[in-house]
């Protein structure tokens, strides 16, 4: 087992793909979500979903790929437009979630008290989640309702429109990143995690300089970052997993897991070790995404 650079054709996929959501587009899906209503916007969904399945070549390619592999049978191209179609909704829903109106939802939620245990405690941890559903149910909840301290490591190069576009609709929630890849990445983490913040980050998709490992993924090598590993090693604290999985209308489902109290690298057999963690990263992310098929976003070449 080889840990990998970023060098690699597959790293550089996903961050050369181009942004689809144009400023004039966002700003006529927010119009008609604020003006018109939930529904209206969602009926607006559909034509733009087809649009998408027509157009954006290379996702509907990795989406056949991916539906085939969670499905465990051929898809159909209105598999795929249902699949882009969820993408779109998650993405309309962060509208009303980032201004606080939770009351148009149905959260349910599992083992929430993980995550009430571990913010009594007063330590910080990792919060370790996906492109599987929507991270924004959980961050417009930590943010705007105040329910448990929150930081979130997050890419704001890549998707600059909907990034600003979102960021604009909540700069509280704006405020809470921390942008990875920089000098002081490391030390804003660990002054979070000491004041007992949780640190949110996805662990699904490489960044633009990462290490990577290979792991087994819906029955085939994939290739997976490890840097949420690497800084809960380095900061000696706990990392809860969180899966916010979308289940259609206005129905989400909030899953916690304990992952670690503490992830330990033995110098050793410290590559061993890491693929070890990330696997087990992995392993839960496929159950859930078997739970939720048509819920994971990442639309870049993720198994060549």
């Amino acid at each position: 087992m080889t840990l990998t650079a970023d060098k690699t054709l597959h790293t550089r996929r996903w961050t050369d793909l181009p942004e689809r959501g144009t400023p004039a587009m966002l700003r006529l899906i927010h119009w008609t979500a604020t003006a018109v209503g939930r529904w209206a916007a969602r009926l607006l969904l559909y034509p733009t979903t087809l649009y998408f399945v027509f157009s954006a070549h290379t996702a509907r390619r990795v989406s056949y790929q991916y539906l085939k592999r969670v499905r465990s049978r051929p898809a159909r191209w209105w598999h795929v437009f249902r699949h882009f179609h969820c993408f779109a909704a998650t993405i309309l829903d962060r509208v009303y979630l980032l201004t606080g109106e939770f009351q148009r939802f149905e959260i349910k939620f599992h083992d929430r008290e993980i995550l009430h245990q571990q913010v009594e405690s007063g330590q910080g941890c990792i919060l370790l989640g996906s492109h599987l559903g929507s991270f924004e149910v959980l961050r417009a909840l930590g943010v705007t309702r105040a329910e448990f301290p929150l930081k979130v490591l997050m890419d704001v190069v890549h998707n600059e429109n909907i990034t600003r576009f979102l960021d604009a609709l909540n700069p509280e929630i704006a405020s809470t990143v921390i942008v990875p890849d920089r000098p002081d990445t490391l030390l804003k983490v660990k002054e979070s995690l000491d004041a007992g913040f949780l640190v949110g980050t996805l662990g699904d998709r490489p960044t633009s300089n990462g290490k990577t490992t290979q792991c087994q993924f819906l029955g085939a090598p994939a290739t997976f970052p490890i840097g949420a590993i690497l800084i809960a090693a380095m900061m000696h604290c706990p990392v809860i997993l969180f899966f916010g999985l979308y289940h259609g209308g206005n129905r989400y489902e909030i899953y916690f897991e304990r992952f670690a109290e503490e992830i330990i690298l033995n110098r050793d057999r410290r590559a061993e070790d890491i693929q070890h963690w990330t696997q087990r990263y992995v392993d839960r992310l496929e159950h859930y995404a078997r739970l939720a098929p048509y819920n994971w976003f990442n639309f870049y070449p993720f198994w060549d």
